[in-house]
């Protein structure tokens, strides 16, 4: 039904912006390779794709 829409709207619409997006998030899947836990991978995708401030610092040295 959802690619009908498509034919529908006789081309007029583009997915320009979801392949983008999901361009993106596999990028960051990518790059979040070596983390050890889901909620690393989970917490890189909300950053990359809802562009969400980074901290200033990482980690915190004594």
């Amino acid at each position: 039904a959802l690619l009908l829409n498509w034919f529908r709207a006789k081309g007029q619409l583009s997915s320009g912006v979801v392949e983008g997006f999901n361009t993106k998030a596999k990028l960051t899947t990518r790059k979040a390779f070596g983390f050890r836990t889901f909620h690393g991978a989970e917490i890189a995708l909300y950053h990359a794709l809802g562009a969400l401030p980074e901290p200033d610092v990482a980690h915190r040295f004594c």
